[in-house]
C-alpha cells in the first residue's frame, strides 16, 4: 500500500509536483496539520488529517468530518511532530511506500528534523522518499540499491549519524571503491550519473541520497 504524507513546509514549484504526482493517484493520502493546506494547492484530497490540528481553522473542522476526512487528534503538549504522527499512522494501516511532501521550508530546525525521521528506528520497513521540486531524497541502508534516471542528473550521498563504510558506487561520474564516507564531510556532494541506472553499495552506516532530476518525471522512482 501507498501513502502521500502532505507536510506543512513550503512547496517548491506545485505545478512541478503535480506532474510528478501523475503515477500516485490510487495512494492514500495523510495532511500533517497545516499540510491541509499544502494538499489542496497540489489537488490532493486528504483521507485522513493527523495532529493537534493547530494550524487549521476550528470552522473548518465540521466541514471535514461531513466530508469524510478521518480526523486523528493529538494534544498540543506531546514529545512528536505531526508528521512523525502521521507516518505512525501510515504504519498502523500497513503502508509500505510513503511519498512525503511539504517537509522543507523556512524553519531550519524543522526542515533538519523532517529529514532526520528517515532515520527513525520505526520507519526502517518504510520506503519513504520526499518530493521537493525536481529532488527527491531518501536512505540508503546496507547493503545499498540503485538509483535510476538519466546521464546528468546529479546524486549526493551524505553520512548520517556517523561513518558510512563500504561504498562502492557504479554508473557515476566520480565512483567509489569501497571507500568510507565520514559524517559532517561533504565528499560525497554532488556526484553525476553517466548511466540511466546507477548503483550504490555499502556495508554499514546511513546514507541521505539526494537525487537532482536533469528531466523531471522521466522516472520518480528514485
Amino acid at each position: 500500500m501507498r501513502a502521500i504524507v502532505v507536510a506543512n513546509g513550503e512547496l517548491q514549484d506545485p505545478a512541478k509536483l503535480k506532474a510528478r504526482l501523475a503515477g500516485w493517484t490510487t495512494a492514500r493520502v495523510i495532511a500533517a496539520d497545516g499540510g491541509l493546506h499544502n494538499a489542496r494547492k497540489l489537488g490532493l484530497v486528504p483521507d485522513t488529517l493527523v495532529g493537534d490540528l493547530d494550524s487549521i481553522d476550528p470552522a473548518e473542522v465540521p466541514q471535514l468530518e461531513a466530508a469524510g476526512v478521518r480526523l486523528v487528534r493529538s494534544p498540543q503538549q506531546k514529545d512528536e511532530t505531526d508528521l512523525e504522527l502521521a507516518l505512525l499512522h501510515s504504519l498502523e494501516l500497513g503502508i509500505t511506500q510513503v511519498l512525503l511532501l511539504g517537509v522543507l521550508g523556512g524553519r531550519l530546525d524543522m526542515s533538519l528534523a523532517n529529514l532526520l525521521l528517515l532515520a527513525h528506528p520505526q520507519f526502517a520497513m518504510l520506503e519513504i522518499r520526499i518530493w521537493t521540486g525536481n529532488q527527491t531524497a531518501w536512505l540508503l541502508r546496507p547493503p545499498g540499491g540503485a538509483v535510476s534516471g538519466q546521464p546528468g542528473d546529479l546524486l549526493s550521498l551524505i553520512p548520517l549519524a556517523g561513518e558510512v563504510s563500504g561504498v562502492v558506487t557504479q554508473g557515476l561520474e566520480y565512483p567509489l571503491r569501497g571507500e568510507t564516507l565520514h559524517f559532517g564531510l561533504p565528499r560525497g556532494v554532488s556526484n553525476v550519473l553517466t548511466e540511466s541506472t546507477a548503483q550504490v553499495q555499502l556495508q554499514s552506516g546511513l546514507l541521505l541520497a539526494v537525487h537532482t532530476h536533469s528531466q523531471p518525471g522521466r522516472d520518480e522512482r528514485s
